[in-house]
Formats: C-alpha cells, sequence, structure tokens
C-alpha cells in the first residue's frame, strides 16, 4: 500500500501566509519560512503554497518567498498562482520548487499543461481545480476561486491529465474552510476517473476527516490548513491516530540528539 502524504497548504497574500473560509474573511498567519520550516521539522510530507492573489491581480508569482522557504525546508514541495508561461513554470523550479501547480492558466490556455510537462516531466507538473458543487455535477471555478468556467470538473482533471499533468489538487470550494470534512463524493468520482496521484484539500476540522478521506477514497495525499496553523492538530498525532486505522503513512523523524555517546 502507497503511503499516504499529510500535506500543510500555505496560503501566501502580499509576502505572509493568510488564511480564509470560502476564500473570503481572509486573516494573518506567519512568514512562510518560518512556518514552513515548522512543518518540516513536524513531519509534514511535503507542502503547497499558493500565492492566493496573483491571478486575480494578473501578475506572476513572488518569487522571493519560493528562494526563502527552499533555503529554510528538507521537504518537497510545490508553488502555485499566476503560473502563465514555460518562463513562469522555469523560474519557480529554479527558485527551489520540487513542483509547480496550474490553476488558472491551465483553464485559459490548456497547451501549458503539455508543454510543461514536456519541458521539465509529468512529476512536475500539477493541475490544481477549485470545484464547487451543482445540482448535477461540480463546476470549475478559477482566479482564487471568484469566476465559473461552465466547465464539469470531473472532464476537466481527465483531460488535464491526457494532456500531461502528474497529479491533481482538488479543492471542495463548499468544504473550503469550513471544517466539516472533505467532501468525499467529490474524490471518489475523481479516484475513479484519473490515474494519477490525488490531492485532496477542502474541509479537514478533525482527525476523523483524515481517516475517513483516507480509508473511504484512496486519495494520496491530504491537504489542509487551518487545523494545523491555528495547533488544532498536530501532525504527528495525525500520523499515529492515521496509523492506528491501517493508513499507511511515513514515520516522523526523530529530533537530532545532541548528547554524546559516553
Amino acid at each position: 500500500m502507497l503511503t499516504k502524504r499529510i500535506i500543510p497548504c500555505l496560503d501566501v497574500r502580499d509576502g505572509r501566509v493568510v488564511k480564509g473560509k470560502q476564500f473570503t474573511n481572509i486573516i494573518d498567519v506567519d512568514d512562510p519560512a518560518t512556518l514552513g520550516k515548522r512543518y518540516s521539522v513536524e513531519g509534514a510530507d511535503e507542502l503547497v503554497f499558493y500565492d492566493i492573489t496573483a491571478s486575480h491581480e494578473a501578475r506572476g508569482t513572488m518569487l522571493e518567498f519560493v528562494r526563502e522557504v527552499a533555503a529554510t525546508i528538507d521537504i518537497p514541495f510545490s508553488v502555485g498562482g499566476g503560473v502563465k508561461s514555460i518562463d513562469d513554470i522555469k523560474e519557480i523550479l529554479r527558485s527551489g520548487a520540487d513542483k509547480v501547480s496550474i490553476n488558472s492558466a491551465a483553464v485559459n490556455d490548456k497547451t501549458l499543461i503539455t508543454r510543461g510537462a514536456e519541458w521539465f516531466g509529468n512529476q512536475c507538473i500539477v493541475l490544481s481545480i477549485d470545484a464547487k458543487k451543482t445540482s448535477d455535477g461540480y463546476e470549475v471555478y478559477i482566479n482564487g476561486g471568484r469566476k465559473p468556467t461552465g466547465m464539469d470538473a470531473i472532464a476537466w482533471a481527465k483531460e488535464g491529465v491526457a494532456l500531461g499533468a502528474g497529479e491533481i489538487v482538488i479543492n471542495s470550494i463548499d468544504a473550503d474552510g469550513m471544517k466539516a470534512g472533505y467532501d468525499l463524493e467529490l474524490l471518489k468520482k475523481l479516484k475513479d476517473a484519473v490515474n494519477v496521484p490525488i490531492i485532496a484539500s477542502g474541509g479537514a476540522g478533525t482527525m476523523q476527516h483524515f481517516i475517513d478521506a483516507a480509508l473511504h477514497t484512496d486519495v494520496d495525499g491530504l491537504l489542509a490548513a487551518s487545523v494545523f496553523h491555528f495547533g488544532t492538530i498536530a501532525i504527528e498525532d495525525l500520523k499515529t491516530a492515521l496509523q492506528k486505522e491501517g493508513v499507511n503513512v511515513r514515520p516522523v523523524k526523530e529530533a537530532p540528539n545532541d548528547a554524546t555517546n559516553q
């Protein structure tokens, strides 16, 4: 059984990590590198950073925080927000990120996924999808959840994988920040539709929510923000709880022992 990845999500605005609810009510949390280092030490398997206003403000990703994070942590991390060209992908990877997440730009220019995969490899290209439930499925939203597209989220995921995306982060807009649990229906539909790793996002509020998603949807990664940022759930405790339920997770690395053997 493949290990499930525990992934804190850090939304960045104006160089600071922030957190909101359903893309609104934004509050300040911490410095990206400082918080990233904390999660690296506490046992996170990787991190996801989103420059949450880049697409809405029609600008590129702020690379300074990417370089600071890369110099500070020793676990993989991906970066998204404002990515709209091959040069943008190149600069983010050159700044130290392991993967680049594409959302709005992929909808506006589908060839960006293919060109990115051809240049840098499928494993570097993550398709990020913000999905909102409708009467007959799930609709894709872009520009930080502000703009509906009329596209079906499951169909778009399948197309994105065919174009070259090596991983999908699926975020439920309805569940985002609500702490009422992941959208298991959405995760199951997506898992049945594509054969690349899927990262669940939106809704985690308790350890049971992580357990339910891991056991009932077989996603590859569990992403959350608030419960980690504000100390509701410790990553080590979460991994212990998942292991007790039979979920395979990577063990938390022991802190270095500075004591000298006698």
